[in-house]
């Protein structure tokens, strides 16, 4: 791959930067970034992008997105990470977004399309189950066919922000007489149907983003089908194919990078500030090096999905698991680095805040629990071990 810089991306990420001084609220900008920003904060900046003509900064143009290279898609998320605005939803534009470009009808891209571009509907996945988590093929939850509607019934778990959602895309098992990964369908739920029981799960982090989804009787109409009966499989395999670059989190990196670094200039150990400490500073330096290595990779990742390259894959996994494990390492530095403070699980950003202050607040705020949540990094989205069994049978006949 070519990783010569674009001539036009410093006009570009200049262009980025206008729109996010001039045009952005200020109470949209210099928040702390979290997996998925409040669900109002999501909607305000959604109607925003789409206002600019961004409302989908990761499609092609006929889909009606931006058409953006993969070196302007990156660019655009790093400057909007260090600006501090809200997240986007990233389970329709990244996941969900692409599958029904690719296999929606004409129909039921006229209901969706312009609640996702206006921000109106935000959505949720329903893919694990207690019992099937990396092992997605052996799902439960039945839907079964009854005149114009499927009934569904079943659990998913570790539903994230299913709280906060309109809809879902569920995969569910419509026939239970052929191969486990031929009887599973692909539905569009609407959230406020009838038997969808809603319950919080409070993860290490101690903030509230999973879920328990329960499904009893929920009677969904069949034109919710996307694709065709037992097609389930096959396009969560081409949605998770367009997952590899964006489990990276390559803006959150860098952003936990900056903060790093203003721990090293800022925090003193004995006298000393943190960066003038040679143990301190190598293991600076190799965590910046590593990004640098991570960002050469997820360029290389995207470029090659974009051009559906059979070799995306083996990278992708094994993008996942150096950057998931880059992920929990530098946030360890994190709190490392603001020693005794950094053992507090300081309030999460989006929690009520305490009365109480704190030492070191105003730096530390999130950190810890930044480092908990990403304990799990190196389980969704598929755990390590799934990843290396990827690469040993694509790259290895393993």
């Amino acid at each position: 791959m070519d990783f010569t810089p674009d001539s036009s991306l410093v006009a570009f990420r200049q262009a980025v930067r206008r729109f996010l001084d001039e045009d952005v609220p200020a109470d949209l900008k210099g928040l702390r970034r979290a997996t998925r920003s409040p669900r109002e904060q999501v909607m305000r900046w959604q109607k925003i992008l789409n206002q600019r003509g961004w409302g989908a900064p990761y499609w092609a143009k006929e889909h009606g997105g931006t058409g953006w290279t993969v070196p302007q898609i990156l660019a655009f998320d790093d400057e909007c990470s260090a600006a501090g605005t809200p997240t986007q939803d990233g389970f329709v534009h990244k996941l969900l977004g692409p599958v029904l470009n690719a296999f929606a009808t004409p129909e039921q891209k006229a209901q969706h399309m312009p609640a996702i571009f206006e921000g109106e509907r935000l959505w949720c996945q329903g893919f694990s189950e207690p019992g099937s988590g990396s092992d997605l093929a052996s799902l439960r939850t039945r839907a079964v066919r009854d005149g114009d509607h499927y009934v569904v019934n079943g659990q998913k778990t570790w539903t994230s922000y299913a709280h906060h959602a309109d809809w879902i895309f569920l995969l569910v098992r419509t026939d239970t007489d052929v191969k486990k990964q031929a009887g599973i369908s692909f539905l569009l739920v609407d959230m406020n149907t009838p038997g969808i029981t809603v319950r919080p799960i409070r993860s290490i982090d101690d903030a509230h983003h999973l879920n328990e989804t329960f499904f009893d009787n929920v009677r969904v109409p069949v034109e919710n089908l996307i694709g065709v009966e037992g097609q389930g499989w096959s396009i969560t395999k081409f949605l998770l194919n367009n997952e590899h670059a964006t489990t990276a989190d390559l803006p959150e990196l860098k952003r936990y990078m900056r903060e790093l670094k203003l721990f090293a200039s800022t925090l003193q150990a004995d006298g000393q500030r943190l960066c003038e400490r040679p143990v301190f500073a190598l293991k600076l330096a190799r965590l910046e090096a590593e990004l640098q290595a991570l960002e050469m990779l997820v360029q290389r990742v995207a470029r090659l999905e974009q051009e559906h390259r059979p070799e995306s894959h083996t990278l992708g996994s094994m993008l996942k698991i150096r950057a998931t494990e880059f992920q929990q390492r530098i946030t360890e530095a994190q709190v490392e680095a603001l020693g005794d403070y950094g053992a507090i699980a300081y309030p999460h950003p989006h929690e009520p805040n305490l009365q109480q202050g704190y030492p070191l607040q105003a730096l530390a705020t999130g950190i810890a629990n930044e480092m908990f949540f990403r304990r799990a990094s190196t389980i969704y989205g598929g755990t390590s071990e799934v990843q290396r069994g990827i690469i040993a049978k694509l790259l290895f006949q393993l």
